[in-house]
C-alpha cells in the first residue's frame, strides 16, 4: 500500500490491511511491503528496505528558518536517500506564509552537502511535496554554485539571502569556481512521478505554484523566470532542458539538477520497486493488494499502484486496488486491476475518513471482506 496522504503512512496502511486479512483467515501468509513513488514516505521505505540508517542534522526550511531534518544512508555508506520535502516541503510553511516567490530549496542542499562530507557519492532524491519554485537554485547555492547578474553575485551572504523564485529572473551567468569538489564525483537519481516540463502551460509554475500560495500574477512571473533561466542554463552548460519530462518537478528543481548536476530523472515507482527487490519478493504470491488515499485515472500515470500492477502482471498475479476513494473505475479495471474497492463504507466527510483510527479500521474491514470473497471462491488460497 502507498501512504494515505495526511493520514496513514505506507507501513500503517499495509499493516491495517494485513490485520484485516488475518482476522478472517488467521493461518494465511501475508507480507506487508511499504512502498512510495518518490513523494512522502520514500525515505522511510528505502532506509527500511536496505537496512540503512537515518542521519539527523540542523538545516533550514523553505523560509530559511532553522529546522531539524533527516536523510538516510545505505549500509555501505555510499548512497544517500533524501526527501526534498524534509527541508523544502509545503507542510513546513504555514498556509498564510506560503509564497513560492520567496521560498528556497537551500535546506535540501544542506542535506546533500552533509552526505557528501560523510562519503556518499550516489544520491536518490525524492522530488515531491515542495513549497518552492526556485528551480533548485537554493539547493545548488548550498553546494557552492554562485548565481550572478552582470558579474555580481545576486543573493549575497547565505543562508540569510538564499536564492528563491523571485531571484531566478535576475540570473545572467553562473560561477562554478566555489562548488564543493565532492559534487563533481557524485551521481544523482531523481525519483519523480511528475512529467511536467520546466515551464509553459503544463510546467512547474502554471500547474503547481498555485497550490504553493501563488496568485495569478506570481504564476506568470515565475513562469517567465523559469523560461529565462532555461536559456541561461543552455548558455552556460549547452544543455537544453526545456522538453525533458520531469524537469518541472518540485518547482523546477528537476531542471536545475539536470542542467548543473547531470542528474537523471527516473520514475519514483521504478526507483523504489527496484530498491526493495519487488520482483523477487512477490514471486509465488497468490494475489496482491495495493492502494492509496485516492485512486482515479491519474493513478495510471506512473503512481505506485500502477507500477505494482505492471510488475504483478508480468508474473500473472491478480492485483486488487483498495483505496480511500475510487473514481474512474472502468479505466482502472481496463488497466488490469482485478477489482477496485473503496475503504469508506458509508457516507462520511473527508475529515472524518482521514482520522487515522477511522482510516485504519476502514482498511481492516475492507480487506477482511475481500478475503472472505476470495476464500469462498478459491479455497486453495
Amino acid at each position: 500500500m502507498d501512504s494515505f496522504k495526511g493520514c496513514l503512512s505506507s507501513g500503517e496502511a499495509g499493516q491495517a490491511a494485513m490485520e484485516g486479512i488475518q482476522q478472517e483467515c488467521p493461518g494465511i501468509g501475508v507480507e506487508c511491503i511499504p512502498v512510495s513513488d518518490g513523494g512522502d514516505g520514500m525515505l522511510d521505505v528505502l532506509v527500511q528496505a536496505t537496512g540503512g540508517q537515518n542521519i539527523t542534522l540542523n538545516a533550514h526550511d523553505p523560509l530559511m528558518r532553522p529546522c531539524l531534518a533527516r536523510y538516510g544512508i545505505s549500509p555501505d555508506g555510499h548512497t544517500a536517500f533524501i526527501e526534498m520535502a524534509m527541508t523544502s516541503g509545503l507542510n513546513l510553511v504555514p498556509p498564510e506564509r506560503r509564497n513560492p516567490m520567496l521560498t528556497s530549496t537551500y535546506g535540501t542542499g544542506e542535506l546533500v552537502l552533509d552526505a557528501l562530507k560523510r562519503g556518499c557519492r550516489n544520491f536518490i532524491i525524492g522530488l515531491g511535496g515542495s513549497a518552492t519554485n526556485d528551480a533548485g537554485l537554493g539547493m545548488l547555492q548550498a553546494l557552492g554554485y554562485r548565481f550572478l547578474n552582470s558579474g555580481k553575485e545576486i543573493s549575497g551572504t547565505c543562508p540569510e539571502k538564499a536564492m528563491n523564485g523571485r531571484l531566478m529572473g535576475e540570473v545572467t551567468s553562473i560561477d562554478t569556481s566555489h562548488v564543493h569538489p565532492e559534487v563533481r564525483e557524485a551521481r544523482f537519481l531523481l525519483a519523480c512521478d511528475v512529467q511536467a516540463p520546466f515551464y509553459g502551460p503544463r510546467g512547474a509554475a502554471y500547474v503547481f505554484a498555485p497550490q504553493k500560495g501563488a496568485d495569478e500574477n506570481m504564476v506568470k512571473t515565475l513562469d517567465k523566470n523559469l523560461k529565462h533561466l532555461a536559456h541561461v542554463f543552455q548558455q552556460e552548460t549547452g544543455k537544453d532542458i526545456i522538453q525533458i519530462p520531469g524537469t518541472g518537478a518540485a518547482g523546477g528543481m528537476g531542471g536545475g539538477m539536470v542542467a548543473l548536476l547531470n542528474a537523471t530523472i527516473i520514475p519514483g515507482t521504478k526507483v523504489v520497486l527496484d530498491a526493495i527487490r519487488f520482483k523477487e519478493r512477490i514471486t509465488g504470491a497468490k494475489f496482491i493488494i495495493t492502494g492509496e488515499g485516492k485512486s482515479d485515472r491519474q493513478t495510471l500515470m506512473g503512481k505506485i499502484p500502477f507500477g505494482i500492477l505492471e510488475e504483478a502482471n508480468q508474473q500473472g498475479i491478480p492485483t486488487l486496488l483498495l483505496s480511500g476513494s475510487i473514481e474512474d473505475v472502468n479505466d482502472l479495471n481496463r488497466a488490469g486491476f482485478l477489482g477496485t474497492f473503496s475503504t469508506t463504507p458509508r457516507p462520511m466527510s473527508l475529515a472524518q475518513a482521514m482520522i487515522p483510527d477511522v482510516a485504519r479500521n476502514n482498511i481492516q474491514e475492507t480487506a477482511r471482506q475481500i478475503i472472505r470473497v476470495l476464500l469462498h471462491n478459491s479455497p486453495a488460497i
